[in-house]
């Protein structure tokens, strides 16, 4: 029902309620319809559920069988290290999770503890929980709104309702009814739950309580909006499926082929032949699973948070950092993100020529000047804190400002001409008047909204000239604040008379002397422009989703090149007439969209989500959560509200819009890092499963035990892995375009340096066993390849840092951790060749310094191969 349109008495009896309140019977019967007023909570996942589902992984359910065969078999070690490593990774994403799931919490937290309600003709202060439909809440300055309801009261009201409408300014409220449709955000009669009175007083009777006011429905949106995967997450999943299902037929294969051989050969004493077979099938699966991929790409992600970190970014859902890399549409707020969040006097219109005030030398003011700027100052309720803030309505403290601004300090002008009355700003009168002694002449001092102060003059000053206010003259005035609106500058109107009389009222507002004009804006912040400019070149479409007017965002967005002439602007009325399928045809020309709600915002995410872009949103308010949760990536503004935080998975600390550019240069950095520590890994395990399955072919033994295969994967390729993560931002990162969110983990070119890589290290482990079988023996065989592939997957560090450059080009001490990497791998093989530990590790007493130079030879071999390739690729 559309309360707003209805009249006061109207309203009382649409609710079953009274002038005097509810009654104590009535109070039960609508607790018992409408319930209690607070957002239920949705059960939340228990802690082993979500620690179960970190193991339906395909490449974790692989290992897991591995494992548990292990333990048949009595090989307890390799068992415990994949148990582990597997436990250790389950508890990461159970905790990150956990963390993500806190929006409603907040959204809890918002309503407001008390309320003040009148019951049986009187008020009674209770929980705002108990507050029923048809309750009067009567409102105090302060007040937080403890349920949605229409204005029976209004007195000077106003409310700060950003949270909901996402406005920075307080919104002047009115019980008048509104006789046609107007989007929530213009409905001056109407509260809403969880906003605050910044103003004045009032009464309002609750419309919707719990679930069923603005903030509850967001609940329910937030509810019912599913998270959704990042591409990483998506291709990482798809990836493991198809790599365990390939794993195990490549297992079943090699163990058939080598029970079918022994069948054949009718071998005696088939059960250790065929355990052998088991364990040859065993370690190919071993070696082909990247045991450590999950862990490094969790870890090179995290280190990724400290970057954007320090570019002013909080990570709060790891996946967020490589998504923000495929980011291609960036949906923005307005104010306080491409704008300073701050109203700020940027001109001035005095009749009768052009204004001194910009001059920045106030001795040079004309005495229309100085009028204007007492006025300014003296119809006025605000104050700095001299700290950088301040207290009361934003357009008065950009007037103060202004007047700090010009060295003419506002206290020195309220302390020189103190105020003898006053009639406070009304939503209705939109107007203020004062009274002061200004220069031995008692003046009514008037500030408001330019039609109404034209209204009420009959002359104007010009010239220094008192004159009537002709139809022409206030044709050119006309012309003048319509300029300026179409700039979208915020326009105020001040005027004055002489006053003798010894009490103020209403009726004295009359034949006052224009004096003048002052237009503000809330100005876009300088830097901005230049990171417009860098997400256009990237590739990144930028749209702006703001509560403000049309004609307001249309000019900042045209102001900052996000729009042009041929694009089109909508307002959430003029969204809700279009269908799905008129929305998709325009959507790339559609650059401002104003007056939002929240279904509009979440329509909007998911009209660029099904032409398959990976979106960005921006919002700082209750209003936004929603869209922030349905977005591929949501960032939450610092300064925001803790349900927006929550649903984010990024949160600005300086609410910047070149900070989410700038956080898309790193994103973008990550995720070409985790693709090199991808193929760095990938190159090693399919060198290593090359071997095996030559191995298997050739009837000779296997090159490696699983042992040997583990400790490669988890603890000797894991350092290199994470050091390649660390690369720095390479120069032309932010001049390509975004990535195919489609786009295979293993595109062409990645697959090709994996299969060339792979393929060389395979052939290097081969020629090893090779020899150590034709020179030395099965054991010593073993040992050669063990050496070969360690050595050979460690010094692939080096090419794995650039597709394009050799290690040296790329700047060989650029990355230290490399080197540091490389180090410590070094020294774990170093420390298998202990004697003590040479059993474990399957290397026999016999491997000397021989056996080791031929398998470094080889090793360095593969290296050089693979830089070399680079330059002849170059040539």
């Amino acid at each position: 029902m559309d309360y707003y349109k209805m009249k006061d008495s109207s309203v009382i009896e649409a609710l079953q309620s009274s002038p005097e309140g509810l009654t104590t019977p009535a109070i039960e019967e609508k607790r018992s319809r409408y319930g209690w007023n607070e957002i239920s909570q949705q059960d939340q996942r228990s802690l082993l559920s979500l620690f179960v589902e970190a193991f339906k992984d395909p490449m974790v359910i692989v290992l897991l069988v591995v494992a548990l065969i292990q333990i048949l078999l009595g090989d307890q070690l390799e068992s415990a290290i994949i148990f582990t490593v597997l436990i250790l990774n389950s508890i990461l994403s159970v905790v990150q999770t956990r963390k993500a799931e806190s929006s409603l919490d907040s959204l809890r937290k918002m309503a407001a503890p008390t309320a003040t309600v009148l019951r049986d003709g009187h008020p009674v202060s209770l929980e705002a929980r108990q507050i029923v439909v048809g309750d009067l809440v009567l409102l105090d300055a302060g007040d937080s709104i403890p349920a949605d309801g229409r204005l029976l009261e209004a007195e000077s009201l106003q409310v700060q309702e950003g949270v909901i409408t996402g406005e920075s300014v307080p919104s002047d409220k009115s019980a008048a009814p509104i006789n046609q449709d107007t989007p929530l955000a213009d409905r001056f009669n109407m509260v809403y739950s969880g906003t605050l009175v910044a103003y004045g007083r009032g009464t309002f009777i609750a419309t919707h309580t719990g679930v069923q006011t603005e903030v509850g429905k967001v609940a329910q949106l937030i509810q019912s909006t599913e998270a959704r995967q990042t591409p990483l997450q998506k291709k990482l999943e798809q990836f493991s499926k198809n790599l365990g299902w390939v794993i195990l037929m490549l297992s079943i294969l090699i163990f058939s082929v080598q029970a079918g051989r022994l069948f054949l050969e009718d071998t005696p004493a088939m059960t250790e032949p065929l355990l052998n077979a088991f364990m040859f099938a065993v370690a190919v699966a071993v070696a082909a699973i990247p045991e450590a991929l999950q862990s490094i790409v969790t870890i090179v992600l995290s280190v990724g948070t400290n970057k954007m970190a320090r570019q002013h970014a909080i990570i709060r859902k790891l996946p967020a950092v490589e998504t923000l890399g495929a980011t291609s549409v960036i949906c923005t707020d307005k104010t306080g993100t491409l704008t300073q969040n701050k109203m700020t006097v940027v001109d001035a219109y005095i009749p009768g020529g052009p204004s001194t005030l910009f001059s920045g030398q106030p001795k040079a003011w004309g005495e229309s000047e100085k009028i204007l700027m007492q006025i300014a100052a003296l119809t006025n309720d605000s104050t700095l804190d001299g700290n950088g803030g301040s207290n009361g309505d934003p357009t008065e403290v950009a007037l103060i400002a202004y007047s700090e601004k010009q060295q003419l300090p506002y206290t020195q002008i309220r302390s020189t001409y103190p105020r003898l009355a006053e009639l406070p700003f009304d939503s209705s009168r939109k107007r203020m008047s004062t009274v002061h002694t200004i220069d031995g002449e008692k003046r009514l001092l008037v500030k408001g909204g330019p039609d109404v102060i034209l209204s009420l003059c009959s002359r104007i000053r010009i010239n220094n000239e008192t004159v009537y206010l002709t139809e022409e003259r206030e044709q050119e005035l006309a012309e003048k604040i319509e300029f300026f609106s179409s700039q979208a500058m915020r326009v105020l109107a001040f005027a004055y008379k002489p006053f003798d009389q010894t009490e103020l009222t209403s009726e004295d507002e009359t034949d006052l002397i224009f004096i003048g004009l002052l237009a503000m804006i809330d100005p876009p912040r300088p830097e901005v422009y230049h990171a417009v400019e860098d997400a256009a070149r990237a590739g990144i479409k930028t749209v702006m989703i703001t509560g403000d007017h049309k004609t307001t965002a249309k000019a900042i967005a045209r102001n900052l090149n996000i729009s042009s002439e041929a694009d089109l602007a909508l307002t959430g009325q003029e969204l809700d007439t279009l269908s799905d399928e008129e929305l998709m045809a325009n959507l790339d020309k559609i650059t401002v969209y104003a007056r939002v709600t929240p279904d509009n915002k979440i329509r909007i995410v998911d009209a660029w989500q099904k032409k398959n872009q990976v979106t960005a949103m921006t919002g700082d308010g209750v209003n936004d959560a929603p869209a922030l949760k349905q977005a591929d990536i949501g960032i939450a503004m610092g300064s925001g509200t803790d349900v927006a935080k929550d649903a984010s998975a990024m949160i600005l600390t300086d609410d910047n819009f070149v900070s989410i550019v700038k956080a898309v240069s790193v994103g973008r950095t990550i995720y070409k890092n985790i693709k090199k520590s991808i193929t760095y890994l990938f190159s090693g395990n399919l060198g290593a499963v090359i071997a095996i399955l030559f191995a298997l072919i050739m009837d000779w033994v296997s090159p490696f035990t699983a042992l040997q295969l583990l400790f490669i994967n988890l603890v000797n390729d894991s350092l290199p892995a994470i050091a390649l993560g660390l690369e720095p931002k390479e120069p032309n990162v932010m001049d390509e375009a975004p990535r195919d969110p489609h786009e295979n983990i293993f595109s062409r070119q990645t697959l090709h340096t994996v299969i060339f890589r792979g393929g060389l290290i395979g052939t290097a482990v081969i020629v090893a066993q090779f020899l150590g079988l034709l020179l030395y023996s099965p054991e010593i065989s073993v040992a050669m390849a063990f050496t070969v592939l360690i050595l050979s997957r460690t010094l692939q560090v080096f090419p794995a840092r650039s597709t394009t450059q050799t290690s040296f080009g790329a700047g060989f001490y650029k990355n230290k951790m490399v080197l540091l990497a490389f180090a410590v791998c070094s020294l774990l093989y170093g420390l298998t060749l202990l004697p003590s530990v040479r059993p474990i590790f399957s290397i026999p007493q016999d491997f000397g310094l021989t056996q080791w130079l031929i398998s470094v030879s080889l090793a360095l071999t593969t290296t050089v191969i693979m830089e070399l390739r680079k330059i002849w690729r170059k040539a």
